[in-house]
């Protein structure tokens, strides 16, 4: 089922997106997210979360070469100002990031941010980053790291106790490894309302990150950024798409947070 809506929802888009390269994007910012790079993704039975090396660099070739808007930290955004801002980031810590997506986006001169489950990197969870390959990430020039909660649950099922756990603990983790203040946040699975974003606040995060798929005004809420999402068969020319909006009506499949 979940491939069929998938099917539908690119047909449409190769559809209507015939103008794209006509008008400029929207501004704003928009957040690409993706996961793996090459290995297999945590939970990924479809095999939609892990994109190719050749088919990331790719993309970031084409991102490089962009004269349409600019490409931006995400742990110095701000929603304000012209044009299209495009910030990279990866969910959940996969060692690929600093194996094989990191080379990639330092040879192409792009930021990049990457959101950690922390107990991941503590207990030294096959495929994922450990300390020693976190602290070497985050010395590479480029790049930030933010949280992806404790033990990636969806942080909208856990009662208040448990919430705050996840929120605060994995960021004084990753503050510890790292040495260094971490103030960003993804939300696991993207689940989020207003009673886990005030969380978050409390928690001492400023920017967080949920899968509402869309671009970011000035109006939006930093703590509850909608995210392009990256899948694996995601051509060049869906990329693009992507990047000009194109695909920002699917945005009817998940429930804005600000709203719940």
């Amino acid at each position: 089922m979940m491939k069929l809506r998938r099917f539908l929802a690119r047909t449409i888009s190769e559809t209507v997106a015939g103008v794209s390269w006509l008008r400029p994007p929207a501004d704003g910012l928009r957040v690409l997210m993706y996961h793996a790079i090459g290995a297999p993704a945590l939970g990924d039975t479809l095999g939609l979360f892990s994109l190719s090396p050749e088919r990331f660099r790719q993309h970031m070739a084409l991102l490089a070469g962009w004269q349409q808007g600019r490409i931006v930290d995400f742990d110095a955004v701000a929603l304000s100002g012209a044009g299209c801002r495009v910030a990279i980031t990866f969910d959940d810590g996969y060692l690929d990031n600093l194996e094989v997506a990191a080379p990639i986006l330092g040879e192409l001169g792009l930021p990049f941010t990457v959101f950690v489950t922390s107990e991941f990197v503590r207990l030294g969870k096959t495929g994922f980053l450990s300390p020693d390959a976190l602290r070497a990430l985050a010395a590479l020039p480029g790049a930030q790291i933010g949280a992806h909660g404790a033990n990636h649950v969806a942080l909208t099922q856990c009662d208040q106790a448990t919430l705050r756990n996840e929120l605060t603990s994995s960021r004084h983790y990753l503050e510890d490894v790292l040495g260094r203040e971490v103030r960003t946040l993804a939300y696991p699975y993207g689940a989020a309302n207003r009673r886990v974003r005030d969380a978050a606040l409390a928690a001492g995060y400023q920017l967080g990150a949920c899968s509402l798929a869309g671009i970011n005004s000035l109006e939006r809420d930093p703590l509850l950024l909608a995210r392009t999402e990256i899948v694996s068969f995601d051509s060049a020319r869906v990329f693009a798409q992507k990047l000009h909006g194109d695909w920002d009506w699917y945005r009817w499949r998940t429930q804005d947070p600000e709203c719940l």
